[in-house]
């Protein structure tokens, strides 16, 4: 009787893993403007958003897999992940950072060099069950609760509008990533491009194609994307703050 009762629990076993759905892509293919996007979308009251920077060694993570990790072992998955801000040479973020409610690096305000200092910039925050890009100037004036926040720039899109310095023509093309989020908070894009693209397209991708009234800058170049149900790892330089959407463990 016992290798039929084993056999009986190996049957009971293989039909519940058979039973349990595999992970789905959280990312789809994009064509906007004879040009390929990868965009990622989330549900703000559902999906749990947040944005890292440190490891348990309190090291900047940089990688995705290092990341992936950290969650594994605290009972966590990793689904999504992007790079989520720009950073000085030592992966500290260059503007306002909060983590779990804790501030890091203290909002920046005004014009200054690079794309960062390209006014309007602002800031992604994720609150309780909402996550929003707010203007920076807005941001410091509303100071939102935010569990967590990264600040970039320039915004792409400002109240439905396009960022007034973005030139259609302009010949400054690189790989870029963002965010843009609906104006209750609830809905939120991911954004990378897989070619080069200028400013102005990359806002209108957000504006006419996503319809969504806010979008930031994340970031370009270094731009990398994580999407475990498709097995996407995008490998490349050591990043700063990334954002990530974490799941139940596996």
């Amino acid at each position: 009787m016992k290798p039929l009762a084993g056999l009986a629990v190996w049957l009971i076993g293989s039909a519940v893993a058979a039973s349990e759905p595999e992970a789905q892509p959280f990312c789809k293919s994009v064509e906007f403007r004879a040009q390929t996007f990868t965009v990622c979308e989330a549900d703000a009251t559902r999906d749990d958003i947040r944005i890292f920077l440190n490891g348990t060694n309190g090291q900047p993570l940089g990688h995705f897999s290092r990341l992936s990790n950290m969650l594994d072992a605290s009972g966590k998955t990793l689904l999504f992940a992007m790079n989520g801000g720009m950073y000085h040479p030592d992966r500290s973020p260059v503007g306002h950072y909060v983590e779990d409610g804790r501030e890091m690096m203290r909002v920046i305000e005004g014009a200054g060099p690079g794309n960062f200092g390209m006014v309007p910039n602002g800031i992604f925050c994720v609150a309780a069950d909402s996550a929003k890009v707010i203007e920076t100037e807005t941001y410091v004036r509303d100071r939102p609760d935010c569990r967590f926040a990264t600040q970039s720039g320039p915004m792409l899109v400002i109240d439905g509008e396009l960022h007034p310095r973005f030139l259609p023509q302009s010949d400054s093309r690189y790989i870029r990533n963002g965010v843009g989020t609906s104006a209750d908070g609830t809905h939120v894009v991911f954004a990378k491009s897989e070619g080069v693209v200028n400013f102005h397209d990359f806002a209108s991708l957000f504006r006419d194609h996503l319809g969504l009234p806010s979008a930031l800058y994340l970031d370009g170049n270094i731009s990398r994307l994580f999407d475990a149900g498709a097995g996407r790892d995008d490998p490349g330089f050591r990043m700063g703050p990334i954002i990530a959407i974490v799941g139940a463990s596996k």
